[in-house]
Parts: C-alpha cells; sequence; structure tokens
C-alpha cells in the first residue's frame, strides 16, 4: 500500500468513529496533502453521523467561520475559497444581466464544481475568472431594436448587434470544456465529488435526494399515533441532535432546542399529531416556521421552511402536511428543524418519533 493510500485510509477509519474524529479531524486537517484532505472531507460528508451545518462546504457557500482551534493553514483554505466563491458570484451576476427569457445559471452548481476542483490549492480566487465560467456559458450573437434620436432630432429606429449569454444544460459539454480549461479530462473521482458537494447543499445529503426519502409521500406513525415530520427512515436523516453542539456560525458550544433533519427543498412537512396551530410567520432565527398545540402542555415546532401551508388557528389532524422544507432564517442548508416542548420546555424528539 502507498504512503498515500495509506494516509487515505488512516483518514476516513477515524472520521468513522464520532469521538475520534472530534479529536483527530483537525490533525488529519493539518498534515494531508490538499488532495487527501478532499477526500477525506467528502468521506465524512458522506457518514450519517456527519453534521451538514459544521461542515466546511456549507461555510464556504454559506458563509461562517471554522472554531478557534482549527489549524490556520486550513482556516486559510476556507477564507480562499470563500473569496473564490464571492468573485464567482459577481460574474455569475454579471453573465445573468445578458440572458434573455431563459433561465439563469445554477451557481451552486458552478461553485460546487469550482470546489471539487481548487479547495485546498494555492491561489484559487485566480482562477475564479471569466474563463472558468465561460466553461457553463454559450454565447449567441443577436441583433435588437432600438428607439435613437437622429441629427435632426426625430426619434428613429435602429438595429444593434449584442451578444446574448445562455447558459449550458448537457453536463458532459460543462465537463469537456474544463478540461479544456485544466489541460486535461477531468477524473470521474472529481466529478463525482462535485456532485456530492452540489447533493449536500442543494438538498442537506451528499448523495441527493434519489431514494433518500422512501415513502416520503406517506405519513409514517408510531404506535401511539405519533407522526414523523418527514416520513419513513428519518433516524438516517439525523445531522443534528437535541443538546449541546459547537454552533455552525460561531463555534460557540450551545444547547441545541430540537434535532436537525436534512431534507431536499421542498419536502412535506407532516404534523406529528393532532392539534392547533398557534403560530404561522417568520422568524429571523427559525425562518418560516409553524407551531402546533397538542392539548395537554405538548407542542411541536417545524422550522426553516420555504412554505408554510397552514395558518395561525387551524385545526391539522396528525399526518397533515403543514409545510414544505426550505433553508430560511439561520440555517445553513436546506434540513428541518423540529422540537417538542412540554410545558414550555424543549425535550428530545427522539422520544417521540417512531421507530422503524
Amino acid at each position: 500500500m502507498s504512503a498515500a493510500a495509506a494516509a487515505v485510509k488512516a483518514a476516513l477509519l477515524a472520521l468513522t468513529d464520532e469521538n475520534t474524529r472530534k479529536k483527530l479531524g483537525w490533525v488529519l486537517a493539518a498534515v494531508l496533502a490538499p488532495a487527501l484532505l478532499l477526500a477525506a472531507l467528502l468521506c465524512a460528508l458522506a457518514s450519517g453521523g456527519a453534521e451538514h451545518n459544521r461542515s466546511v462546504v456549507k461555510l464556504c457557500f454559506h458563509g461562517g467561520t471554522l472554531s478557534a482551534d482549527a489549524p490556520a493553514e486550513y482556516q486559510a483554505y476556507l477564507r480562499e475559497m470563500q473569496a473564490a466563491f464571492s468573485q464567482l458570484d459577481r460574474l455569475i451576476t454579471r453573465a445573468e444581466e445578458r440572458m434573455e427569457g431563459v433561465e439563469g445559471l445554477d451557481a451552486t452548481r458552478v461553485k460546487a464544481v469550482f470546489f471539487a476542483l481548487y479547495f485546498g490549492t494555492e491561489g484559487p480566487e485566480a482562477r475564479a475568472d471569466q474563463a472558468f465560467l465561460d466553461c457553463f456559458l454559450t454565447y449567441e450573437e443577436r441583433t435588437r431594436t432600438d428607439i435613437i434620436v437622429n441629427e435632426d432630432g426625430e426619434e428613429v429606429e435602429q438595429e444593434e448587434p449584442y451578444t446574448a449569454a445562455l447558459p449550458i444544460s448537457d453536463p458532459e459539454t460543462v465537463w469537456s470544456n474544463v478540461g479544456a480549461l485544466t489541460g486535461g479530462a477531468v477524473p470521474e473521482e472529481q466529478r463525482a465529488n462535485a456532485d456530492s458537494i452540489y447533493h449536500l447543499v442543494r438538498c442537506g445529503v451528499s448523495s441527493g435526494p434519489e431514494d433518500w426519502i422512501p415513502g416520503a409521500g406517506t405519513p409514517f406513525f408510531g404506535a401511539d399515533g405519533f407522526c414523523s415530520p418527514v416520513g419513513e427512515g428519518w433516524e438516517r436523516r439525523v445531522t443534528s441532535e437535541f443538546g449541546y453542539r459547537r454552533d455552525p456560525f460561531t463555534g460557540e458550544t450551545r444547547g441545541h432546542t430540537g434535532m436537525d433533519l436534512a431534507v431536499p427543498l421542498g419536502t412535506p412537512i407532516r404534523a406529528a399529531l393532532s392539534g392547533t396551530v398557534t403560530a404561522s410567520r417568520y422568524d429571523s432565527g427559525y425562518g418560516y416556521y409553524v407551531l402546533v398545540d397538542h392539548g395537554d402542555g405538548l407542542a411541536t415546532l417545524y422550522a426553516h421552511n420555504s412554505r408554510l401551508l397552514v395558518q395561525a388557528g387551524a385545526r391539522v389532524e396528525a399526518g397533515d402536511i403543514i409545510a414544505l422544507s426550505g433553508s430560511t432564517g439561520r440555517s445553513t442548508g436546506p434540513h428541518l428543524h423540529f422540537e417538542v416542548r412540554f410545558r414550555g420546555a424543549r425535550t428530545d424528539p427522539r422520544d417521540y418519533l417512531p421507530e422503524a
């Protein structure tokens, strides 16, 4: 076994254990070469125990800082990638101003490819240029009719040529362009890494939405009548437990008042029990959220939604769809923040959610 392969194996084995990952994660980050570091990072993201809102990927895409005990070199990688993303965002905005009658660029896809290629490399900001963005665009010469004022002061029509930008929809063409830019065909491993990063940011899980939520269209009840808000198999979607954790924005240890469940944007969110909606509104922290009072001191809260489907005062039954998942408010990616409250105190949702 080569030294590089041995390093990767050691990193991946360490990252499969939560306690070991916390103790050794930054040490590995400091000593691994960028390519090995990215491989270990992506393995951790694919792990069921990895917390999506603590990942470097989401810090790059959504902002935030690493914990103070992270190595300076690793913190530099994060800052450099965030600076490169800011530059790409400006270029994407400029390109979309030249698009007519078409959907804009998928900025997440552009940045996921860039991350897979350049995270941990020297000077990524210098590569976040128009040449890279052009891998995702094609250009078409067009003419338009403008009204101008001639020398006699009369308004007349005049045809003006211009160049329209159009997003490339074929992934193979994009990768071919990227290969031409970087001087060779892009390896399948890097392409797979880009897909994993894209799905993590868009869907909350690196594997993407396919086969991730079996039976999401059917309510999943426990023996006591408590319904999972996101369907069967909710255990596989837990990305942050109830209790103390490292805050994804500040890096400080703080209490987490509910459970985070990674689900793709637009996943139907169901009422856990029958009850009355006491709040359905926007909050700077919870984003769009719904609070349901079930009586006898029990209430549940569903936060960070993209759309609310019930109003305050409405009566809902267990299993009714009350919202669609999103990433609003203080959120680092698509997920449901689910709380259970008993007599005003937050309690662990695991004590209530139905077991498979």
